[in-house]
């Protein structure tokens, strides 16, 4: 079963899936190496990670298809990610979503704010119209080579216009062919319920650190009918956390000692990063090398 496959597969089913997000390579690596059947990469934790500035889209969709392709090809499950508004226009939906493709993503979501797109939970948002995105979403569509690529919509309407306006767009992408339909910052029990009985499809919630507190318990979530529940900065920060303490530790103790427990083993840090299989392939080709060149000097002789 191919990647996108399996993601449809996991989405569809009657469960309640945890999806880490992934903010580099050996991030995706360590959520699959503890058993998590998928991830999501998405634009806060990239802008973090690579300009250790906050999301203000800052970033191009060439620098985000060259860091989605070294977390998918650093890991076996599928990876859901975040293409911000399409990066433009239609022309840059379409040259997103044939890039996001060759990168290796299982799926995508695009967003209905105003290019550049900032993080969803900051102030100053700003939406386009309902008919500019939809034309943005139908170029996405056609756009993808392989069918099983898993296209979502979200919208940012919810802050600026309230849920009614966030449930009627929802309700638009879906009608569209969009295969989840998200409204961004409709996060209340209230909110939530409603959502999930007038907008069909699959439903995801987001528990993003950039939101403060959650307003939902993950109990209360699962009996919403919610299918996916992304924790899109919850590594990044919990990364960042550790460093922080690491480097006080060193600064002010001139030690690693009051850290020691939290750092990761010599053995382990190897398992997830697969010594053993590097090591193998490497001496596999070192072997057929050598029995090669043996075999034409046995044949000379």
């Amino acid at each position: 079963m191919s990647i996108r496959k399996r993601m449809r597969e996991i989405l569809v089913r009657k469960q309640l899936d945890f999806v880490p997000g992934a903010h580099d390579a050996l991030s995706a690596r360590i959520m699959e190496y503890k058993g998590f059947e998928i991830i999501s990469a998405g634009g806060y934790a990239a802008v973090g990670t690579l300009l250790g500035e906050p999301d203000g889209g800052q970033s191009n969709m060439r620098d985000y298809a060259d860091h989605y392709g070294r977390i998918c090809d650093a890991v076996d499950i599928p990876v859901y990610v975040d293409a911000d508004t399409g990066f433009g226009g239609i022309h840059n939906v379409r040259q997103m979503v044939r890039a996001f493709e060759k990168a290796g993503v299982a799926g995508l979501f695009i967003g209905d704010q105003v290019f550049p797109n900032r993080c969803g939970y900051l102030p100053g948002k700003e939406i386009i119209s309902a008919e500019q995105f939809l034309a943005k979403l139908y170029a996405a569509l056609d756009a993808r080579t392989d069918p099983d690529l898993f296209i979502g919509a979200r919208t940012d309407a919810f802050a600026l216009e309230g849920l009614e306006a966030a449930i009627e767009r929802c309700q638009m992408f879906m009608e569209a062919g969009a295969d989840m339909a998200m409204p961004q910052g409709a996060d209340t029990y209230e909110a939530v319920q409603e959502v999930s009985a007038r907008v069909p499809g699959p439903r995801s919630y987001n528990m993003s650190h950039a939101a403060g507190k959650p307003k939902l318990t993950l109990q209360q979530v699962e009996g919403l009918g919610v299918t996916m529940v992304t924790f899109p900065s919850a590594a990044l920060f919990a990364s960042v956390g550790g460093i922080l303490r690491a480097m006080d530790a060193l600064k002010n103790d001139k030690s690693f000692d009051a850290v020691a427990d939290e750092v990761v083993s010599l053995d382990e840090y190897y398992e997830i990063t697969r010594l053993k299989r590097h090591n193998e392939i490497e001496e596999n080709f070192d072997k057929k090398a050598a029995a090669q060149v043996a075999a034409k000097r046995d044949a000379a002789e």
